[in-house]
Parts: structure tokens; sequence; C-alpha cells
């Protein structure tokens, strides 16, 4: 691991870790927690397995629409999931790879120990992550991802 690449968010959340997962690969539950008001996720299409894409499709206040798409590397269920933005469809490398999403789901003591691991290509992405407000960022993701999951 490499700690000047690596931005970490981890929490203990209230939820089993099967409603943890099922919140991030379930298209229906992704757009409820995944972008922050006033933007929001209109559309989810995931194909969750090894080689299968996830294109989240979300609006911002002025109407303007964008794609975050990624590739899954890694699928065990309802334990971790690693996805990336180094491929397109087909496992074509994109023109900017910037990250990989290692996401842990374990248990612990009847809650769910979650861990979103964001590992950049390059150390200058991983400064340029954080000054775009990383951190306050994806806490209030995993804030929404949380209550969501304790109702699931």
């Amino acid at each position: 691991m490499s700690d000047d690449r690596d931005l970490v968010i981890s929490r203990l959340i209230a939820a089993p870790r099967a409603a943890v997962y099922r919140c991030w690969t379930d298209p229906a539950l992704i757009v409820r927690w995944f972008t922050l008001a006033p933007f929001e996720t209109i559309r989810a299409d995931l194909d969750v397995r090894p080689g299968g894409a996830s294109r989240l499709t979300m609006r911002a206040p002025d109407g303007a629409e964008w794609e975050n798409r990624d590739t899954y590397l890694e699928v065990v269920p309802n334990e971790r999931l690693v996805l990336t933005d180094a491929y397109t469809s087909g496992w074509e490398p994109s023109d900017n790879p910037f990250m990989t999403v290692v996401l842990t789901f374990e248990d612990d003591a009847g809650q769910t120990r979650y861990t979103a691991r964001v590992r950049h290509w390059k150390v200058e992405d991983c400064k340029s992550h954080a000054e775009m407000g990383f951190a306050a960022r994806w806490e209030a993701a995993t804030d929404a991802l949380a209550v969501l999951a304790a109702t699931q």
C-alpha cells in the first residue's frame, strides 16, 4: 500500500454487511445515496462482476449531466468490491486513469466495518483529490450510505 497515493474512509455502520454491500450493488439503492444534494444520481447501470461496467449518471442543479464510468476488477459478494476508471468497456484503457476504489465490508460485532480505499495512479492525483474535498464528500456520502443500509 502506498500512503502517498491512497485516501481512506473507514466507518462502523450499524447494519449487516449484506445491506451495506447491497447499497453499492443495487441500482435502485445506489442512486439514493451516492451523490450529495444538490446534485443527484439519476441513473445507475451496474454489471457487478469482474470485467463488468459501472455507469452512474449524475445531474447538477443547472441540469448538466455527466457519467462516472468504472470497471469492476474484483467482486466478492458481501465482502469486497474493486473498481477502476482505468478501463472502459471491453478492457479498453481509458484516456485518463485516475483511481482504483477498494471497498471492504467486514463483520464487526453485528455491524459492518466499511472501508473505502481510493488508490490513485499518481501522487499528484491523490493530492488533487484531497484538495477537492475528498474527506468531507466521502464522509457525507458514507453518512447517507449508513442511513440507507440501516433500513435494508
